[in-house]
């Protein structure tokens, strides 16, 4: 790889170096690099383009990295990549795309994620989302994930893009069996005209099953951004949405938040909150010699860490 490659990877899975453990490199739509441990095995699907990726029982402490990296303008790729979390395990896994884009071409890249967690697995899954490049060709990220929870199981879920997306929309689908938790963390920063939807839907199913799902967002300059979540409580459960976002200059940003009971001892909530950095946090800062424009970087970074 180039070193805007590595630069990309460096980006979105915080690789400098070769990462110790499990990993798959996906550079330009081809394999750029592979490692598997006793316990994790990634093997190339043979029926359509992508990688299972298959953690044996009782694996602890071990991780994943799956970056993707786009750097030719005008390519789109599509992988479809499942994971198969053996019972009791507890890894980590880093995934991420990035688009260098300095061509007249769009660029794109996505993906299908498939998590199949077992009985009393722990899942935490980092994926991180980056685009550059001074082209006029657009880079376009459309991750899906779809979210099988079997019984005690847990997955957490960090999904972060703040940077050089033109456009997104991003689907995850969960469904959660008896005592199953999800936790889900989604941060997005969009400006100039760029475009973001997110689609959550989780199904609660199981007794004693939960979900949390936390979106917090910064819209600037003309960019639009829609979030959509949705909760079904099916059984007894606990479920909690909430959307927080700031809003500025000529932007636009939509929450809406859905919660079904089919249960009596289903609990939920929702809450959503978008407004504009408030004057007084503007003013705090500035009597400390900073900008208007060093104030607001700095409340947007805070809202966002």
């Amino acid at each position: 790889m180039d070193t805007i490659e590595k630069n990309l990877i460096a980006q979105v899975a915080d690789i400098h170096k070769v990462p110790e453990g499990a990993y798959n490199i996906r550079s330009n739509g081809e394999l750029a690099g592979r490692s598997t441990t006793a316990n994790i095995d990634i093997v190339t699907k043979q029926d359509k383009s992508g990688i299972d990726i298959i953690v044996k029982p009782d694996t602890k402490n071990e991780s994943i990295h799956i970056p993707v990296v786009l750097s030719m303008s005008g390519l789109k790729d599509m992988v479809y990549n499942d994971f198969y979390i053996g019972e009791n395990s507890d890894v980590t896994i880093v995934a991420g795309c990035g688009i260098h884009n300095c061509g007249v071409d769009t660029s794109e890249h996505d993906g299908i994620h498939t998590f199949y967690i077992k009985k009393g697995a722990k899942v935490k899954y980092i994926e991180k989302h980056y685009g550059e490049g001074d082209g006029k060709g657009k880079r376009i990220l459309n991750p899906t994930t779809i979210i099988n929870i079997e019984e005690d199981g847990y997955m957490e879920m960090d999904s972060v893009q703040i940077k050089g997306v033109d456009s997104t929309k991003r689907d995850t689908k969960a469904y959660l069996s008896d005592g199953a938790t999800l936790v889900i963390h989604e941060k997005i920063m969009t400006h100039g005209s760029q475009t973001a939807e997110t689609n959550f839907e989780v199904d609660l199913d199981g007794k004693r099953s939960s979900a949390n799902v936390v979106s917090r967002s910064v819209a600037k300059e003309k960019s639009k951004q829609i979030f959509n979540s949705k909760i079904n409580g099916n059984n007894e459960c606990n479920g909690h949405t909430e959307c927080d976002a700031i809003i500025m200059d000529e932007a636009s940003v939509s929450a809406i938040p859905q919660l079904t009971a089919n249960d009596i001892d289903a609990a939920l909530i929702h809450e959503a909150a978008i407004g504009k950095i408030a004057g007084e946090q503007l003013i705090k800062l500035m009597t400390l010699g900073l900008t208007e424009a060093e104030a607001e970087e700095q409340i947007v970074n805070g809202f966002l860490k």
